[in-house]
């Protein structure tokens, strides 16, 4: 009998997972931060104004919270497939262990930007990073929208982070005309 595939989610796969499952579960991984330090040319931003998406980054002690969500052996290939297409902007595969919320654990799939891909942006202050997302916008909508909907869905989830919250008040507060996004009901 095969492991059951997890797939961890740490941003709009959160609130968007676009594939289906059998199981979500809220969930964490050990010793990475999630940080809005990817660009996005091809679903948040364009090639002439990327915008700024999460990825993750090797962080001693730090959890990074989320959802895990367990695919059912049929739709493995498939949810691989489009995830794969997803995520083609500079993503790549690792296996790492998950936590579930109420207890257990597995080994989950999550797909992080290093530094070695071309969309890779790097640290910034968290200002100039809020003024980058508020200025752009791609195929997939307003790079705001993805910053407010995953501190809403960190919240629904009962997680906190601080880089995503401090960044969601800085976007806020140069956008305050943008109200806050409703989310998918779970």
């Amino acid at each position: 009998m095969r492991e059951a595939l997890w797939i961890f989610g740490y941003g709009s796969l959160i609130w968007r997972p676009a594939f289906p499952f059998a199981e979500r579960r809220g969930a964490w991984i050990s010793g990475f931060a999630r940080r809005f330090w990817q660009g996005s040319t091809d679903h948040r931003g364009t090639p002439g104004s990327p915008g700024r998406v999460v990825t993750l980054e090797h962080a001693g002690d730090a959890r990074c919270f989320g959802a895990a969500y367990r695919i059912a052996d049929s739709e493995v290939g498939a949810v691989l497939d489009g995830l794969d297409h997803r995520e083609r902007g500079g993503y790549e595969r690792l296996r790492l262990p998950l936590a579930f919320s109420g207890g257990g654990g597995a080994e989950g799939l999550v797909y992080i930007a290093t530094p070695a891909n071309p969309n890779y942006l790097g640290p910034a202050p968290l200002e100039a990073i809020a003024a980058q997302v508020t200025r752009a916008s791609g195929p997939s909508g307003a790079n705001s929208e993805y910053v407010l909907r995953l501190a809403e869905s960190l919240r629904e989830l009962a997680f906190h982070d601080d880089h995503v919250f401090e960044l969601e008040r800085l976007v806020r507060a140069a956008a305050p005309e943008r109200p806050a996004p409703a989310l998918l009901a779970s």
